[in-house]
């Protein structure tokens, strides 16, 4: 059997969301409580960990991945309460491609608005860097899923 990669990037997920659910079960209540507010409480820390080991395993290269790693830091500073402020979060805090003055909207572009709000950080990208992080970002959440789904896998037959 071939031993994985550890430079992967799904190496690099597999190894840092593992470690971050060895943590929040560490830290289980020890009653079995599954009212609806833990179960909430574990989702949100599972959805964080998730993107958390993603945007570690990625780097700082992708402004995807600086921007939800800066949302996740402030979200712990702020007591988990995730607040958005303005329109942008990024702009001073990590150097990213600004637009260039607003240009008229063309037929189809309308899509290139919605698909800033989808992408982190993708407010503050001209369209071509846009195209190019969420491109990434779609790679990247498709290896999160197949990861995730394995793990369940794994989990689900013992």
């Amino acid at each position: 059997m071939n031993s994985p990669n550890p430079n992967s990037l799904k190496y690099r997920f597999t190894k840092g969301l593992l470690k971050a659910l060895a943590r929040i079960n560490k830290h289980q209540p020890r009653s079995s409580s599954s009212s609806s507010r833990e179960i909430q409480r574990r989702y949100r820390r599972i959805k964080t960990a998730a993107y958390a080991s993603m945007a570690c395993a990625v780097g700082t290269r992708r402004a995807w991945s600086r921007e939800l790693l800066w949302k996740i830091r402030n979200q712990a500073r702020n007591g988990g309460v995730l607040r958005r402020i303005g329109r942008s979060t990024t702009s001073t805090h990590y150097p990213m491609k600004k637009r260039s003055q607003k240009k008229p909207v063309v037929e189809g572009l309308g899509r290139v608005h919605e698909l800033r709000k989808v992408v982190p950080g993708g407010e503050d990208m001209d369209t071509w860097s846009l195209l190019e992080e969420t491109a990434h970002y779609m790679k990247c959440l498709t290896t999160q899923v197949k990861v995730m789904r394995t793990i369940v896998a794994i989990y689900s037959t013992t």
